[in-house]
């Protein structure tokens, strides 16, 4: 199975920096240009899953408009809580910002989601999403920066870090699927 992981366009929270997970904004106007440019490379897919957030929705729309999307839950990307919509430069001088990032990101987020479940959340809804489909079909998948990430250090071969997998918005990776097992064919970004 051929799968493609394209992360949403650009957002104005993207772009300022913010720690951006539940709040559902829509594409900005570079988002959008980065979607059409996006639109010139050879994205195929015959199944197309999207987070129900609205950036995913508008890139998945636009790059796919012959596709019904199937709405995820489990592809939703991280709740930030407390760090929700705020810069790295406005949580400066926060002992609950700084002990987050003495765990290099990787610890429990206050008021929000534990890295961890996030991480076996996204794993889950990918394989229940591609369960069941057929061998030789393609599905895209219309997500997150931190699902991508997520999903490609649970499921990927060679193993890498989470953060070795970091795609731009607006790019895509291509992996071939067989047998629980991600391998790398192509990238935009």
């Amino acid at each position: 199975m051929r799968v493609l992981f394209v992360r949403h366009g650009a957002t104005a929270g993207n772009l300022a920096r913010r720690y951006i997970g539940r709040t559902d904004e829509p594409l900005c106007p570079l988002g959008v240009e980065q979607i059409r440019q996006l639109q010139n490379a050879p994205l195929a897919a015959d199944y197309l899953f999207v987070s129900p957030l609205l950036r995913t929705r508008q890139t998945a729309e636009m790059l796919f408009p012959q596709l019904t999307p199937c709405v995820v839950e489990g592809l939703r990307e991280t709740d930030f809580g407390i760090f929700e919509n705020k810069t790295a430069e406005e949580l400066r001088g926060s002992a609950a910002y700084q002990q987050w990032l003495d765990t290099m990101c990787q610890g429990a987020i206050p008021g929000g989601e534990q890295v961890a479940d996030f991480k076996r959340r996204c794993v889950q809804a990918f394989q229940d999403c591609v369960a069941g489909l057929p061998p030789e079909c393609c599905a895209a998948f219309v997500v997150h920066g931190g699902v991508i990430m997520a999903i490609m250090e649970a499921c990927a071969q060679p193993h890498r870090d989470f953060y070795d997998y970091h795609v731009a918005n607006g790019t895509y990776v291509s992996c071939r699927y067989e047998r629980e097992i991600l391998t790398l064919e192509d990238s935009c970004g």
